[in-house]
């Protein structure tokens, strides 16, 4: 028999799908714009700002279901790991929007070496599926989708580790594109995280276990 919290339960689950979704969409646009050089600010601010004020939503609704409706275990469960994942799309968010500042202020990757622009782009491209996992395994609330974030975790973290160690092992510096391609890498870096944190907390809602993915 369905209970009067199940039905809050799955308002906060559709609602975390739809920032989700606004957050890659936010994320695709401000990398689009940092690898053509083109200033996407203005609209990337906006969508974080939306971002951020549904991620307090909620987190309201959280406490709403706890003062009322006295959760079980099993709901508690879910109720801190949705409110966890809000709080990973909000980071999404602010990661996307200094990716956009950094662009607006030193320039995108077209005026770097070729090599730093195709890493970037592949990288990027990687950390762009690894959000969609993300969404994905949350709106079904997929286990097996969730593990599989793991590989791509591990590729981007070679590759953050490995840009690095090509951008100071250059003879020739370029100070504004060398700062702001360590900057752009290390934010997606940071997302990529963060993606994985997401896809520990569907394993925990639907299974009760805490695993590292990363």
């Amino acid at each position: 028999m369905s209970r009067i919290i199940d039905h809050g339960l799955e308002e906060q689950s559709a609602l975390l799908t739809r920032i989700g979704e606004l957050t890659y969409e936010t994320l695709t646009l401000s990398l689009h714009g940092y690898i053509e050089s083109k200033s996407v600010q203005v609209q990337v601010k906006e969508m974080s700002d939306v971002i951020v004020a549904m991620a307090s939503k909620v987190e309201d609704k959280t406490f709403e279901l706890i003062a009322r409706f006295q959760p079980v275990a099993s709901d508690l469960r879910a109720i801190k790991s949705y409110m966890k994942i809000a709080n990973d799309f909000a980071r999404y968010g602010r990661y996307t929007l200094d990716i956009s500042s950094i662009n607006d202020q030193l320039k995108g990757v077209q005026q770097h070496e070729a090599w730093t622009h195709e890493y970037i782009a592949e990288m990027s491209e990687k950390v762009l599926l690894m959000v969609k996992t993300s969404i994905d395994s949350l709106r079904k609330h997929d286990v097996a989708l969730a593990k599989t974030i793991s590989p791509t975790e591990r590729e981007v973290d070679k590759m953050y580790l490995e840009f690095l160690s090509k951008i100071t092992a250059q003879e020739y510096a370029n100070c504004k594109c060398d700062i702001s391609s360590i900057l752009v890498t290390r934010y997606l870096e940071r997302i990529a995280d963060h993606a994985t944190y997401i896809c520990e907390s569907v394993v925990y809602i639907v299974t009760g276990q805490k695993l590292s993915l990363g």
